[in-house]
């Protein structure tokens, strides 16, 4: 008998053959326990819970596409529009706590972020830079497929850093910039006063896992990964218990990180250890027009550094900049929150709306004026070329 008849299973597969059997997609689906249609089943049962969705759709650009949902799109050209950036491993159902107040008065946008979600998946650069380009590029080309012209801008946490990114570089569509708990702002502290503050085995860890992206060990618990999610994020069983009371919220995080890791690299290729940004946001917020308000929302017991909104203030000092912090909120400010964030949101909406309406209104009637006076002229021409006329009548009598 040969080794390799020797090494065959009782199925009849070699070894060889085995091991290949077990590195295919659909073998690692198995130890995996998620699909894309696991992802849209439980999404599902959470939008259910949004009264007015008009539309759930992928919206393609030149190569990718990004899983949208439109809520209220019947006041679609009545008021300025919400479009809404989820943060790092996040999805359009977070939102589930707000979509419906924010689209009392006007249509709501949200997006699966590139490589997040339901969105394509592609590969990105490992170039931390072009990385970040290839996010908002991506919204830029949804913006154009979707033929938004203005609208106010939120993003949370990663999304507010990819939001501040896409303003910069493409600020002629945002009319308000609404910062939920940024990441990505400030500067690495300086390596001596890190070192002191953490224990050695915690730099230890970190060195050991710096190789590996963010949630790789999530998938790598194969069937004990929904169950890591409820154990690491017990807190997000309040935050969500009005609208659930089971585990629909952490079945739905799994799923939306438990797939092909595409946007979790490029968070990676553009975070240094400890989840520090390579390119701080706050050496770039200067390029933002000076025209165009920014309002930074944080929670009072988040982790991220709410000095740095006073900062932003203080750089931007020739701009509008408004700071809220709201008490008892963590860094899911939106929904630990969401009548308080809510109610910070539509304020600056229905701000936007009233000066809108204002220059409107001044526009019209600057256009009556001129109107009126350009008939004035006419009518005054008209005399005086009938004056003219009437006295070359008398003259040849």
């Amino acid at each position: 008998m040969t080794l390799t008849e020797a090494s065959r299973t009782s199925s009849g597969e070699t070894s060889t053959e085995r091991r290949s059997r077990w590195l295919s997609p659909r073998e690692w689906f198995r130890w995996v326990p998620t699909s894309p249609e696991l992802l849209e089943k439980v999404e599902e049962k959470i939008l259910t819970c949004c009264k007015n969705i008009s539309e759930q759709k992928f919206v393609s650009g030149k190569v990718n596409k990004l899983w949208t949902i439109v809520v209220n799109k019947e006041k679609e050209k009545e008021k300025t529009p919400i479009v809404m950036v989820h943060g790092f491993g996040g999805g359009v159902g977070l939102w589930i706590h707000n979509l419906d107040s924010l689209s009392e008065k006007r249509t709501v946008y949200a997006f699966d972020l590139l490589g997040f979600g339901r969105s394509s998946r592609p590969v990105f650069s490992h170039d931390p830079e072009l990385a970040e380009n290839e996010f908002i590029d991506a919204i830029e080309e949804w913006r154009k497929s979707l033929n938004l012209e203005k609208f106010i801008l939120i993003g949370h946490s990663l999304g507010a850093f990819l939001a501040s990114s896409y303003t910069i570089k493409y600020p002629k569509s945002v009319q308000h910039l609404i910062l939920a708990d940024a990441w990505g702002f400030p500067e690495k502290a300086p390596a001596s006063q890190q070192q002191g503050r953490l224990p050695s085995w915690i730099r230890l860890l970190v060195k050991v896992l710096t190789p590996f992206n963010p949630l790789a060990g999530l998938r790598a618990a194969g069937p004990w990964g929904p169950g890591l999610v409820k154990r690491f994020r017990p807190d997000l069983q309040d935050t969500f218990s009005e609208v659930f009371d089971d585990d629909t919220i952490f079945t739905y995080i799994y799923h939306c990180n438990a797939q092909t890791p595409s946007g979790e690299c490029a968070f990676k290729n553009m975070t240094i250890p400890f989840g520090w940004a390579k390119y701080p946001m706050i050496n770039r917020i200067s390029e933002l027009p000076s025209h165009l308000p920014m309002t930074m929302i944080y929670g009072s017991r988040s982790w991220i550094d709410r000095s740095i909104g006073h900062r932003v203030k203080y750089i931007r000092n020739d701009s509008f900049v408004d700071v809220q912090i709201v008490v008892g909120a963590g860094h899911h400010v939106y929904a630990d929150k969401p009548e308080i964030f809510n109610n910070i949101v539509n304020r600056i909406c229905d701000k936007i709306d009233s000066e809108a309406e204002d220059k409107l209104r001044q526009n019209s009637s600057v256009a009556e004026n001129l109107s009126s006076a350009q008939n004035d002229s006419t009518e005054e021409n008209d005399n005086q070329a009938q004056d003219t006329e009437d006295k070359d009548y008398m003259a040849q009598l």
